[in-house]
Order: C-alpha cells, then sequence, then structure tokens
C-alpha cells in the first residue's frame, strides 16, 4: 500500500515503461519530433519539467527557452508562446515560432532590443506591444547568450 506522500500510477498503465515522446510544431511545420529524455516548458506562469509517466496536463506557453534532453545532449529553443499538451507520454507544443538557440543572432536581437525601448509608447496598446515584444527579445538575447 502507497503511503500519503508517494504517487502511484494505476497498474498495467506502463507509462514509466514507454519513452518520452517530444513534438514541437509551429503554424509552418514539425519542427522537432523525437524520442526524448526530459523537456522543461516555459509555461506563461513558470517552468514545469516533464518526465516519462508525467500526469496529463495542458498549459499555456510563455516567451522562453523551451530545453529538450536527448542522448545525453540538451537541445534549446526559443518558443513564442502557445500551448503545450502532456498526455500518455508524449508532449506536444504548439507554438507561433521555435527558433533553435544556435540560430538565434545576438548581435541583431539586441540591436533590435536597444531600438524597441528608445522608441516612445503613448497609448495603453503600444504599451503593451512594447511590453510583449522587449519580452520576446529578452528572453532570446538570454537564451542565445547561454553556454
Amino acid at each position: 500500500m502507497a503511503s500519503q506522500t508517494e504517487t502511484t500510477l494505476p497498474e498495467g498503465s506502463g507509462l514509466l515503461s514507454r519513452p518520452l515522446v517530444c513534438q514541437v510544431v509551429t503554424p509552418e511545420k514539425t519542427v522537432f519530433a523525437k524520442t526524448v529524455d526530459f523537456v522543461a516548458l516555459p509555461l506563461y506562469d513558470g517552468e514545469l519539467g516533464v518526465l516519462p509517466g508525467r500526469s496529463p496536463l495542458l498549459g499555456r506557453l510563455g516567451y522562453g527557452e523551451l530545453r529538450i534532453k536527448v542522448d545525453g545532449g540538451t537541445e534549446s529553443y526559443f518558443v513564442d508562446g502557445g500551448f503545450a499538451q502532456v498526455r500518455e507520454n508524449t508532449v506536444t507544443v504548439l507554438t507561433n515560432r521555435a527558433i533553435p538557440a544556435a540560430k538565434i543572432e545576438t548581435n541583431g536581437t539586441a540591436e533590435r532590443l536597444d531600438e524597441l525601448l528608445k522608441r516612445p509608447a503613448v497609448t495603453d496598446a503600444e504599451v503593451a506591444e512594447k511590453s510583449k515584444a522587449v519580452s520576446q527579445l529578452r528572453a532570446m538575447l538570454h537564451i542565445s547568450n547561454k553556454p
């Protein structure tokens, strides 16, 4: 019998023995689809790690780093919001953009951020749009500057 602090899966579910699959999909294409060891999702209100056997969930993505551990290495992507679903050892990420960290141009992104910060925003809509763009660019710079 399990203690109150132990989490158990239904007998015969086999979720822990099945591999974890991750799919990253944008409107244009499937960016990533492989069997993985671990996925770290940048949810809107914090980061969530997913291992095999994770309970089902649906979460809103924020702007940030999606980390995928596969074959002893880690692949990182900048994701531009969207949704993530975890179900039966499959992590599905639906996002507007998924840019591999290695393809983020640091200098160009920093220049765009500097220009954006200098641009005035007067109306509520302009302030919201500027805030969103600043958050996106800062997340991209953070990812691209990681070793």
